[in-house]
């Protein structure tokens, strides 16, 4: 599925956050996943399987890259509203859902939040660059020539 435009929203706050991300509190550059100390990650692996854990504290925003693959992910616990695209839904944990490619996601957490990605990891690699950069781009450009 080729992607034409992200959401104007979501754009519009990752460009600020880009803007002034010398702020405190603002993380990314929209050239690779933004690290934050704020909000950690916990990577975990079994056969063929990627498992990618984010601990989203109250109140934060994150805005993700563009998902390459069908995947699912987990709302372990916690309370959060999502912008996928366009569409907003507000999930409370537990709970779950597919996400299809060409996802992008703003997240809001309504509350303390445990979100969970589950990707396939065919080569079981556990190397998180390489991982990340099949998983996700961060271009439409960038998605558009990983899925012809």
């Amino acid at each position: 599925m080729k992607l034409q435009k992200i959401d104007p929203s979501i754009q519009a706050i990752q460009d600020f956050i880009i803007d002034n991300n010398e702020i405190e509190g603002m993380f990314g550059d929209g050239k690779s996943i933004a690290v934050s100390p704020d909000v950690t990650i916990k990577h975990s692996f079994a056969d063929q399987v990627y498992i990618r854990q984010m601990n989203l504290k109250k109140d934060y925003v994150i805005v993700g890259a563009i998902h390459n693959h069908l995947h699912a992910w987990f709302l372990m616990s916690g309370k959060v509203i999502i912008n996928n695209n366009g569409e907003k839904v507000e999930h409370i944990a537990p709970c779950y859902t597919v996400s299809q490619p060409g996802s992008k996601r703003l997240i809001y957490a309504v509350e303390d939040s445990v979100f969970v990605n589950v990707h396939k990891n065919p080569s079981n690699t556990k190397d998180i660059k390489e991982l990340e950069n099949e998983i996700v781009s961060m271009t439409i450009d960038e998605y558009n020539n990983k899925t012809k």
